[in-house]
């Protein structure tokens, strides 16, 4: 145990909660948003796992990482907007169409990638992202260079997170995605488009999520595989409610869980070899389980949430 708190206390401790929260965090934001406009999309798994795929090819055919993120990022869009077109104009199951967005994306993913590389004993790979130190604030001893030594992508998700709070608490458009949400007989009778909105909403999810696809699959592992994602999709759905569907909130449960899961991976490094390398794989998941099973019964939803919109229904 005196070897792991050792670990603990150190730098790259830091450095990894917060490269591992990074995909959590853009997921579970995207997922935030989604719902606070009354719309769960059960789909996240399969759209971060498309969009990874999606947004490796692109960088391993063309050698460009930004063309790769925004090839992730439109993927996630026209998945976001696949879904809202089920549940939103549609006006179908939630569950179920976002199960069915999950299956089909996955599929979709590794028809694809086998299409594209075909059966290739070693797996290819890209050069990744690399850290970016920002001059004078990575000098700051302990903080600087665990938080401003990181990759493009993680300063993203950092500025992503007052960005997101700014939007839905301080912006039109973010009080109209909380009305429909909540209550969205009113926000139609104060003249907004709930069904533009929501679209509006469950596609800016999707771009979120395929954001975090392609952290996975271009900086944190540089190469594609089809356990890249390895739950993390149902994990920010627990994540947000954990995170009473608030920004803040939500990001701070993904680094909660960011926490447990890089602690895990040091007490697998410790040298306990008389332990199951299983069980610290499960300790991040027994986290949420717990977690969910105790915020879950003060947590209040968006009063809409699943709740298809008919306009001629009253």
């Amino acid at each position: 145990m005196s070897v792991v708190l050792e670990q603990i206390f150190q730098v790259g401790f830091l450095a990894a909660i917060i490269r591992i929260a990074t995909p959590l965090a853009f997921a579970t934001l995207g997922e935030m948003f989604s719902e606070r406009a009354g719309v769960l999309n059960l789909g996240i798994e399969g759209i971060m796992l498309l969009c990874a795929m999606t947004g490796f090819t692109a960088t391993s055919l063309s050698g460009s990482l930004w063309l790769g993120v925004l090839v992730a990022v439109l993927t996630g869009m026209l998945m976001g907007a696949l879904h809202a077109l089920f549940t939103v104009a549609l006006g179908l199951s939630q569950h179920v169409c976002g199960i069915g967005v999950t299956l089909f994306s996955s599929g979709l993913a590794y028809f694809l990638y086998r299409l594209i590389f075909g059966q290739q004993s070693v797996p290819p790979a890209i050069k990744g992202f690399q850290t970016l130190p920002i001059p004078v604030l990575s000098d700051i001893p302990v903080l600087g260079p665990a938080v401003f030594n990181q990759f493009a992508l993680v300063y993203m998700a950092i500025l992503a997170i007052p960005l997101a709070a700014f939007v839905l608490y301080r912006t039109p458009w973010g009080l109209s995605v909380r009305m429909v949400g909540e209550n969205p007989r009113a926000a139609d009778s104060a003249g907004v488009s709930v069904i533009a909105t929501r679209f509006q909403a469950v596609i800016l999810g999707g771009a979120l999520m395929g954001l975090a696809g392609a952290f996975l699959s271009m900086a944190q592992f540089n190469a594609f595989t089809f356990g890249v994602v390895s739950g993390r999709g149902w994990v920010a759905i627990a994540l947000v409610v954990f995170g009473r569907w608030d920004p803040w909130r939500s990001a701070g449960a993904a680094l909660l869980f960011a926490f447990v899961d890089a602690l895990q991976l040091r007490m697998q490094a410790s040298g306990l070899g008389h332990i199951p390398y299983e069980a610290f794989l499960m300790l991040p998941f027994i986290f949420t389980i717990v977690a969910m099973a105790v915020m879950s019964r003060n947590a209040v939803a968006p009063s809409a949430l699943l709740k298809p919109f008919r306009r001629e229904e009253r």
